[in-house]
């Protein structure tokens, strides 16, 4: 099957908008209400999304992650940037210097996202490393990551008794400990 070109039914949303663009960093799991309530407004804007499996209680739902999470693009001027602003759904408004860096690295992303091919959404959370749980009732809790194929496990040890826990917990909630 060939690929399918910009410009054809697959319009990147970025050589939609005339505008200047933005990086919105959005507060924890805003992503996509931001981008519906930019969509209601008429305001443009990009959020890529991958498609991913998650499994809950032996079933598995099919859902619609953000590839960046925290974070959306957005095009606009400053009536824009204060609609965002007030919709209290954002943490920060970064200002792009490279505009036609950001336009040709989104329509790389876009081109990701319309091939339907496999994207590791964390790909910073490997086998070994050190990691700790930023979200949830875990907060704060610091362990190794023992296995990211299928379900992310940690490993949460007392080195000093020998003893340790493995908790399956979604990659979202970790972060990678430096």
């Amino acid at each position: 099957m060939d690929e399918p070109t910009l410009g054809t039914a697959f319009e990147c949303p970025v050589d939609e908008f005339i505008g200047e663009w933005w990086v919105v960093h959005t507060k924890a799991r805003q992503e996509k209400a931001l981008a519906t309530d930019l969509a209601t407004h008429g305001i443009g804007h990009f959020l890529p999304l991958v498609k991913a499996k998650r499994k809950q209680r032996r079933r598995v739902f099919h859902v619609e992650l953000p590839l960046f999470p925290s974070y959306l693009f957005l095009c606009g001027g400053d009536e824009e940037r204060y609609a965002v602003i007030g919709s209290r759904r954002a943490a920060n408004i970064l200002p792009v210097v490279d505009q036609e860096g950001l336009k040709k690295e989104l329509r790389q992303v876009f081109r990701l996202m319309i091939s339907e091919q496999p994207v590791d959404l964390y790909p910073g959370l490997q086998r070994g490393k050190r990691c700790r749980v930023i979200s949830g009732p875990l907060v704060g809790l610091e362990g190794t990551v023992l296995r990211r194929r299928g379900v992310c496990r940690v490993y949460v040890g007392v080195e000093v008794l020998g003893q340790s826990a493995e908790l399956e917990i979604d990659p979202a909630l970790l972060e990678v400990i430096d």
